[in-house]
């Protein structure tokens, strides 16, 4: 498994939160080390958006107390990491000031160039790592797939590639069209 290049002390989840606001452009924490997140394209920014609001519609259409987040709240993943995908369901009440979700039950990386690697190996584990996370959404436009690694009841993982179609998410129990992810 491929861990990022980091550099720096390392801090502890309060201190990296505050480094975090006093600073300008985008971090995650890994193996208690702050580690830049690069620039990103225009289509990258697109890409997150249509995922956003596929799950945001999804969610309203279900009814579901939840809420899909886009790009900025941290999902705490044990003592030394704090990833931010670029969606994320969070089924908890948070509060406004919040910087991290509070029940995240599915997250949602784009792929890019620089970041296949890790979002399909190091973040797969760490994601899972966490016990609220359900789903966890690989999406890459390129090839028009979307990779659904699923926790079943009994704790091991499925994974279902998927080009066309609807996609089952419970929790928190709505559907989402797998084209309406693709869809410009």
């Amino acid at each position: 498994m491929s861990v990022p290049e980091q550099t720096g002390p390392i801090l502890s989840r309060a201190a990296f939160l505050r480094w975090a606001e006093e600073r300008e452009g985008r971090v995650e924490r890994v193996e208690g080390r702050a580690v830049a997140m690069a620039p990103e394209r225009r289509a990258h920014v697109r890409m997150k958006q249509r995922l956003w609001r596929a799950l945001s519609d999804a969610l309203a259409a279900a009814g579901s107390p939840c809420e899909a987040l886009v790009d900025g709240l941290t999902v705490e993943i044990g003592e030394d990491g704090d990833f931010v995908p670029d969606v994320l369901v969070d089924c908890g009440a948070g509060d406004p000031d919040d910087m991290a979700a509070v029940n995240p039950v599915v997250v949602v990386e784009g792929l890019s160039p620089g970041s296949v690697r890790v979002d399909t190996g190091y973040k797969l584990a760490g994601y899972f790592s966490v016990e609220s996370i359900h789903h966890y959404l690989v999406v890459d436009p390129q090839g028009r797939r979307l990779v659904h690694h699923a926790r079943a009841g009994d704790g091991t993982l499925r994974t279902t590639i998927l080009s066309q179609g609807r996609l089952r998410l419970d929790p928190p129990g709505c559907d989402v069209s797998v084209e309406d992810l693709f869809r410009a």
